[in-house]
């Protein structure tokens, strides 16, 4: 009779049991089934395997975790149409189960019905899918400072599902989550409490609640909601243009920016009221014609039902250039082609505004009165001109009628001398001096 250590050599020997992804396996057993445990998410697909090296014409079949017959061989045994064949061969028997509820985990049963009967088991681990989450919470408008509390929740997952908290597509850390167990007892409920202090620059932004699990894409399932902040207006005053002219027609427009919209607003100036070709309409201040007088700090208040805000703006405005003159002669005198020397008003003007115009009353006296003392010469120019002309042309005519009657003693004897010397004279003749 053999010994015990002798028994169990021999035991060893003939066959290796090892254990394999939670399954029994007797290798070098050539009908012994082989089958795989399988992860599935709820409403999906599971595919089950069952597979031998040798069968001896024995049947295969698979079993559920209540240990009902599923399929016996290519027969079907359950009438349930979620169950179907998927190959049935003497080596194989592989079918499938659609639409996987929590239920359905458990372990599954292969078996072939030799002598004895051989047995395996395939673990199915089913994912609970999680529900869309939901944002409940204060969703009314927030008052520029206020807190703002939000929940999150999701039911259904399996195991618990990650909840996570996104402003404007920037993660918010620090939110963690409770779990609790759903009512039907397999899946869990999870939910996260956000606390944010908001300000005036979260106005309309996004909060997301998102949901991590095994079973779906990373943020595949999210619930987004905009939050709404009151706050007081902010005022900046834009000008119709960066030069204003004397004269020139020019607006200062009020833009505002504030939640809820605005109901008033009022405008003032600084250094007195405002002029009387100044209208205010709403948010726009309007000045009909320019004028020195005009310059100032100009303030803008929008208020609403929050509080006020304000804004102000400088204004400069430049004094218009001295019109050209023409000259009949010498053609167009512009101001700087004339020399002059720097009046007090030029010497003594306010240098504090770059963009202020040089005061031109005393250059246009100067001006004014260079051109008359030049318009004065040039006329003396011309009578002296004038007047040596006319003499140069103005002669005397001398003739020789009377020749010879200027030694006669008396007139009758000068008029003798004369005819005796017409009638001896060659023909008369002038000459011009």
């Amino acid at each position: 009779m053999m010994s015990s250590t002798h028994q169990a050599l021999l035991v060893f020997c003939s066959a290796v049991i090892l254990v394999a992804r939670g399954n029994l396996v007797t290798y070098g057993d050539p009908f012994q089934p082989v089958t795989e445990d399988e992860i599935v998410s709820s409403g999906g697909t599971v595919t089950l395997t069952c597979t031998v090296e040798d069968n001896d014409n024995s049947s295969l079949q698979w079993s559920n975790t209540a240990q009902q017959t599923l399929y016996f061989g290519e027969k079907r045994a359950l009438r349930d149409n979620r169950i179907q064949l998927v190959k049935s061969t003497p080596t194989e028997l592989s079918i499938s189960i659609s639409e996987v509820e929590l239920s359905d985990e458990g372990e599954y049963t292969c078996s072939i019905f030799t002598m004895p009967v051989r047995t395996a088991r395939a673990t199915v681990t089913v994912l609970g899918v999680p529900q869309k989450p939901r944002i409940s919470g204060n969703t009314d408008p927030i008052e520029d400072g206020g807190k703002l509390k939000l929940t999150c929740t999701t039911s259904g997952s399996k195991p618990p599902a990650k909840l996570r908290w996104w402003k404007d597509g920037e993660e918010l850390e620090g939110f963690p989550s409770t779990v609790e167990n759903d009512p039907d007892g397999r899946s869990f409920k999870v939910t996260s409490d956000l606390v944010l202090t908001v300000m005036a620059s979260d106005n309309r932004a996004t909060i997301k609640c998102s949901v991590d699990h095994e079973s779906i894409p990373p943020t595949d399932i999210f619930t987004e909601e905009k939050i709404d902040v009151l706050f007081k207006p902010s005022v900046l005053i834009k000008p119709l243009n960066d030069l204003p002219r004397e004269g020139d027609r020019f607006h200062l427009e009020c833009v505002v920016s504030g939640n809820p919209d605005l109901a008033t607003y009022s405008w003032r100036k600084d250094s007195g009221e405002l002029s009387d070709l100044s209208k205010q309409k709403t948010n726009i201040l309007v000045f009909e014609a320019l004028n020195k007088s005009d310059d100032g700090t100009y303030s803008c208040e929008a208020r609403n039902s929050i509080g006020a805000g304000e804004g102000s703006y400088t204004l400069h405005v430049q004094e218009l250039s001295p019109p050209s003159l023409t000259h009949p002669i010498r053609g167009t005198l512009s101001p700087d082609s004339l020399p002059h020397s720097p009046t007090s008003s030029e010497t003594h003007r306010d240098t504090s505004d770059p963009t202020a115009m040089p005061a031109s009353s005393s250059i246009d006296h100067a001006v004014i009165g260079g051109v008359v003392a030049v318009i004065v010469f040039i006329l003396l120019c011309l009578l002296i001109v004038l007047g040596r002309y006319l003499i140069r042309h103005k002669g005397t005519y001398l003739t020789h009628e009377a020749k010879g009657s200027d030694d006669a003693p008396d007139a009758d004897t000068a008029i003798i001398n004369a005819e005796a010397g017409q009638s001896g004279a060659e023909d008369k003749k002038e000459y011009f001096i």
